[in-house]
């Protein structure tokens, strides 16, 4: 898969927090002329920040529709969709920050599920926990903000899929890894 260029990360911030800006205030979105990397089907999740605090974060694991359209969908979804949150306000939009995080795709861990935690890298690897008919996903990033090790990588994985903490370690329970290429810029000022 090929990676991002820097410029590209800043065409990337620019259309999430464009499309926010739209869906919220009906301000013209920007004239971005996007590269081809753009028509490619990624998977990509925006996060929303206010004051160092998650205001929002919403994406696709899967590629399922070209990455610009994905980062779009994904920002408006993560202003405004996120049910942990209300929706953010017009008068809150110049205090966010934005992650728009652009994924590789998912890979089980194909090991016995006791060796997982030596298949996964902290700071490198995020992680999908799947099974008993749920599933949760939780960034590369997050591991290294919380200065998780592996295994508590693993539990709080689970945790977010509504499934014990310790439910990684069970055969029928699946662990997917991937990677993400992290993007960063605040709402008001320069990326």
């Amino acid at each position: 898969m090929q990676l991002l260029t820097p410029e590209e990360g800043i065409l990337a911030v620019r259309l999430a927090r464009g499309a926010i800006e739209y869906t919220i205030t009906k301000k013209p979105k920007p004239m971005v002329h996007l590269t081809p990397v753009f028509d490619e089907k990624r998977g990509v999740f925006v996060t929303l920040t206010k004051n160092g605090q998650l205001r929002g974060c919403i994406g696709f694991p899967y590629p399922v529709m070209p990455l610009g359209n994905a980062i779009e969908d994904a920002a408006v979804a993560a202003a405004l969709e996120d049910p942990r949150f209300p929706g953010v306000k017009k008068d809150e939009l110049v205090n966010l920050d934005f992650e728009v995080t652009v994924l590789t795709i998912p890979v089980p861990l194909a090991c016995d599920p006791d060796d997982r935690p030596k298949h996964i890298e902290v700071g490198r690897h995020g992680l999908i926990a799947r099974g008993m008919g749920t599933s949760g996903l939780l960034l590369p990033q997050v591991a290294t903000e919380y200065n998780w090790d592996t295994k508590t990588f693993l539990d709080h994985t689970c945790e977010k899929a509504g499934l014990p903490g310790s439910c990684w370690r069970r055969k029928d329970v699946e662990m997917l890894t991937f990677e993400g290429q992290i993007f960063s810029g605040s709402f008001g000022g320069s990326v």
